[in-house]
């Protein structure tokens, strides 16, 4: 396995287990206020396409981490 290849293996599954995490806290948040509430959790479209957006805005956040100079 070459250098470069082993670099770009290694920032993968760091990105990956990263995103995993992520998921499963914002899913473990999500669970609680609604056990707190007493009702399954429910996300209307509004909810949903705001969520995308943050996803998208924190995905070019970190795109550009690497252009500063």
């Amino acid at each position: 396995m070459t250098e470069e290849t082993n670099w770009r293996g290694r920032t993968l599954l760091f990105g990956a287990l990263l995103g995993a995490l992520a998921g499963l806290g914002a899913a473990y948040v999500l669970v609680r206020r609604a056990e707190e509430r007493g009702e399954p959790p429910q996300l209307g479209a509004g909810e949903g396409v705001r969520l995308g957006m943050g996803v998208l805005g924190l995905l070019r956040l970190i795109s550009g981490f690497g252009d500063e100079q």
